[in-house]
């Protein structure tokens, strides 16, 4: 006898959603952790929410000469913080940077004044210098080995005492002569320290060139083979020598970025004031790795952006004129960095975090 066995209800098992029917809520945390790994996301909110803050605060931060006094002073940590943060993606950090733009600007004032030449020759002379400096820099590196910071504290040491004796001992003071009408400074502060009219409102030449410096610095980065390697020895050096990227050039040409940062920065401020104090840049270095750091670059190199950076040196111009305007003590001031960059490190790490989490 053959038995009937009665077929149950089917059951339907629903199809594996394939990458084109995955649910919303999925893509969107997947396009939030795209966002989240991006190094200049958070330090753009942060400059979102400083900007908003300080327009409440201080309202005359809305006037348009207000705001391009807040650029100007974005801009000079601004141009300074770019070379130093490809450094620091580079795995290394300078910290003579400060004192080697006081450097420049002492070479180019006393070599055109004392010997009586066109400031344009002590420009190209203090270019000269910036970039031995920096070549020196890296150099030392990668053939003792020891860490940047040794190597750097060193330089910043030598530059410090040399800025102060030889402006002593060559114009029998502690600040350079006044070169101002000497052949060729109106070129050069034209190039350098010179003002423009955008709506009745005078914006600083540094402007354009932070911004010029930052879109060159973003393609570098991102769109060339030396970006590539810049990003492979701060990641691992010993990983980027095995696949044939040429570490040494890589760190030395990164110090002498710094270097190039530290001369066009120097120069403006000698054709801004007309003479130079040799005793200034101290504590500067801070500053400017400071802004790198609020800006998404990690000390331990292979990640961050230079779009961040830029970012970064708002927030400290921001807060720098900010506080001015609000009526409040200036002396709050490093208190702001100091919460500014201690969040900035927290916030990067929780993203990184968020970013790698499965």
């Amino acid at each position: 006898m053959s038995a009937t066995r009665q077929a149950g209800p089917a059951v339907t098992t629903p199809p594996a959603p394939g990458p084109g029917r995955s649910g919303g809520r999925t893509r969107q945390r997947s396009l939030a952790l795209r966002l989240l790994a991006r190094p200049e996301v958070g330090v753009f909110l942060g400059a979102v929410a400083v900007f908003v803050f300080f327009l409440i605060a201080a309202p005359s931060v809305r006037d348009g000469s207000s705001m391009a006094t807040v650029l100007y002073q974005s801009s000079t940590i601004g141009i300074m913080a770019l070379p130093v943060a490809l450094l620091m993606i580079g795995g290394e950090f300078d910290l003579s940077a400060g004192v080697a733009v006081v450097t420049s600007a002492l070479t180019a004032s006393m070599l055109s004044y004392q010997l009586t030449m066109n400031v344009w020759m002590g420009v190209i002379v203090a270019l000269v210098v910036s970039l031995a400096v920096g070549a020196f820099n890296g150099w030392v590196l990668v053939k003792t080995g020891l860490p940047s910071f040794l190597v750097t504290l060193g330089t910043f040491l030598i530059l410090q005492g040399v800025n102060l004796a030889v402006t002593k001992l060559v114009t029998g003071n502690v600040a350079t002569d006044d070169i101002s009408d000497m052949d060729g400074f109106d070129q050069a502060k034209a190039l350098f320290a010179s003002s423009f009219d955008v709506g009745g409102v005078q914006v600083k030449i540094t402007v354009v060139w932070w911004l010029a410096f930052a879109a060159l610095a973003t393609w570098l980065l991102l769109r060339t083979k030396y970006g590539n390697w810049v990003f492979a020895v701060g990641g691992s050096k010993e990983s980027a020598r095995a696949v044939g990227v040429p570490v040494t050039f890589t760190k030395i040409t990164l110090f002498m970025l710094v270097g190039f940062g530290a001369w066009f920065v120097g120069m403006h401020q000698l054709f801004t004031f007309n003479t130079v104090q040799s005793g200034e840049g101290v504590g500067q270095e801070l500053i400017y790795i400071a802004a790198a750091v609020i800006g998404g670059c990690l000390l331990t190199g292979g990640y961050g952006s230079a779009i961040g950076p830029v970012f970064g040196a708002f927030m400290f111009g921001m807060v720098n004129q900010g506080i001015v305007y609000a009526g409040w003590n200036p002396d709050w001031f490093k208190a702001f960095l100091g919460v500014m960059l201690l969040g900035a490190v927290l916030i990067n790490l929780y993203v990184r975090r968020a970013a790698t989490r499965r």
